[in-house]
């Protein structure tokens, strides 16, 4: 390992430290393992983010593990030690494994994967990486990303090897490619998103080269999967700082090939500067819905603040009185959201509740500052459903107002809300709001079988419902009576 004697007030020195701390905690099962591969005639080392994170003093329990042996080798070793394994990624020199060990007094369980020395790369038109494997380590370090987590610790010996600076860039809090960024995005241009997203983890910077070549290379970002852009960009989104790494996304041009309506977002101003810069809101949105999260981050909230407004440039109206108008600007946006997101290959549950989330978040400015109505109360339940905590988050994060006596208005006008949705909860049951008949009931009173009358039927009580809240059997039996002699 470095030297961990040297001045304790040198970055470097305090990272070595933090380093030694975490591997002595995760030795009972790397050293484990690294004798039964030397026993087989291989070396294993840990690796990559590994020991990144050990020197962060950040290390969890899932542990990347490099080696000469071959996938078949590396499975034969590591079935009768690990509690389980699984071979999805062995056609990319990747096996994975699971075992179960004790760390001092407790039981710790480890996610493991030992890959193959490798180098891979993509074609001019592949979307699929072509992966070789070689025989040193120092050749599959280059192949590294960055040089952050191109080093590594061989076992069990714990010799240190960094042959592209790592050390240096991790204390300075840098992020650089162990060779020329041109040759690394060539070979794997998502490394460019992975950039952004470390930029965004780890609070670092990137090196001015690096982010040169995102710029010159941006467009190479167009022969990677959907998917796999969709996993960095959450990564991304689910971070500490996302700010920064959307900021450089933005910046790099990136995000014109795999986000573009976030820069669409920086609207020209008017001569007036009467409307306030759509993007910067937007990125403070995010930030404030992040300080509301309780139980963690959370994907759908973060997306929904991202792409709140993203219907805005589409609906921009310079009006005669000189004011800039975005009317139905949530309408477009959901409609927007829904293709960007399905585009980027997200499940359909949470297109749906993303953009159901943005096409809402303008519901609550719709009532004004006046008493809230039984009716209307239901109706914001009633359409918010599930997505209720969330929306109120959103709603809150949209305010981004400098005038104080504004902000003040508007939080306590929401503050009426939720305690108007509180008192009505106790009466009524509003996370299930329901007709008072159901269909049964409604075909007994009316005499008639299954069919479209009966789903007419049912939406006019439901909004009876809505409008004046619960009724007995009798005054809905008559409410619905007076309905069907209306039809004709």
């Amino acid at each position: 390992m470095p030297n961990a004697n040297e001045d304790n007030a040198s970055p470097l020195s305090q990272v070595q430290r933090r380093a030694v701390s975490e591997l002595l905690r995760v030795s009972p099962v790397a050293d484990d393992l690294a004798r039964r591969f030397r026993e087989a005639g291989f070396s294993l080392a840990l690796v990559g983010g590994s020991v990144r994170d050990a020197l962060l003093g950040r290390l969890g329990n899932d542990l990347d593990f490099t080696t000469d042996a071959r996938p078949e080798d590396v499975l034969k070793i590591v079935r009768p030690w690990a509690d389980a394994t699984w071979d999805v990624g062995i056609a990319f020199g990747t096996v994975g494994a699971q075992k179960d060990a004790r760390v001092g007094d407790a039981v710790q369980r480890f996610q493991i994967e030992v890959t193959t020395y490798r180098s891979e790369s993509y074609d001019r038109t592949s979307r699929k990486p072509e992966v070789s494997y070689g025989d040193s380590i120092e050749d599959d370090l280059v192949r590294r990303d960055f040089t952050v987590n191109a080093m590594a610790v061989a076992l069990p010996e714990k010799e240190f090897i960094d042959p592209y600076g790592g050390l240096d860039d991790l204390a300075a809090k840098v992020l650089r490619t162990p060779g020329t960024p041109e040759e690394s995005f060539s070979d794997d241009p998502l490394r460019m998103m992975r950039a952004a997203r470390f930029s965004a983890q780890l609070d670092f910077e990137v090196a001015p080269e690096v982010v040169a070549a995102m710029k010159d290379m941006a467009g190479r970002i167009e022969i990677v999967s959907a998917e796999r852009v969709r996993d960095e960009l959450n990564k991304l989104i689910l971070s500490e700082c996302p700010r920064k790494g959307l900021t450089l996304l933005v910046e790099s041009g990136l995000a014109d090939r795999v986000l573009p309506e976030l820069p669409a977002l920086r609207l020209e101003r008017d001569e007036h500067h009467r409307h306030k810069d759509v993007y910067d809101h937007t990125l403070i949105v995010l930030e404030q819905a992040m300080g509301l999260e309780k139980e963690g981050p959370d994907l759908t909230l973060r997306l929904a603040a991202l792409l709140h407004d993203i219907g805005k440039p589409r609906t921009r109206r310079f009006e005669k009185d000189g004011r800039v108008s975005f009317h139905h600007h949530e309408v477009v946006g959901a409609k927007m959201t829904k293709k960007r997101m399905a585009a980027l290959k997200y499940s359909n549950d949470l297109v749906k509740d993303v953009s159901h989330l943005v096409e809402l978040h303008l519901r609550f400015h719709g009532y004004g500052t006046g008493e809230w109505t039984d009716s209307a109360v239901r109706r914001y339940v009633r359409d918010a459903g599930p997505l209720l905590d969330r929306l109120h988050k959103l709603t809150r994060s949209d305010c981004t107002t400098r005038n104080k006596r504004k902000a003040v208005a508007l939080s306590r006008a929401y503050d009426g809300l939720e305690d108007r949705i509180a008192q009505l909860q106790e009466q009524e049951e509003l996370d299930a709001i329901r007709p008072d008949l159901d269909g049964n009931d409604i075909m007994d009173v009316l005499g008639v079988g299954p069919g479209p009358v009966v789903g007419k039927a049912y939406k006019h009580l439901l909004e009876l419902r809505l409008e004046h809240g619960p009724m007995d059997r009798d005054a809905a039996v008559s409410a619905l009576k007076v309905w069907w002699a209306d039809q004709g």
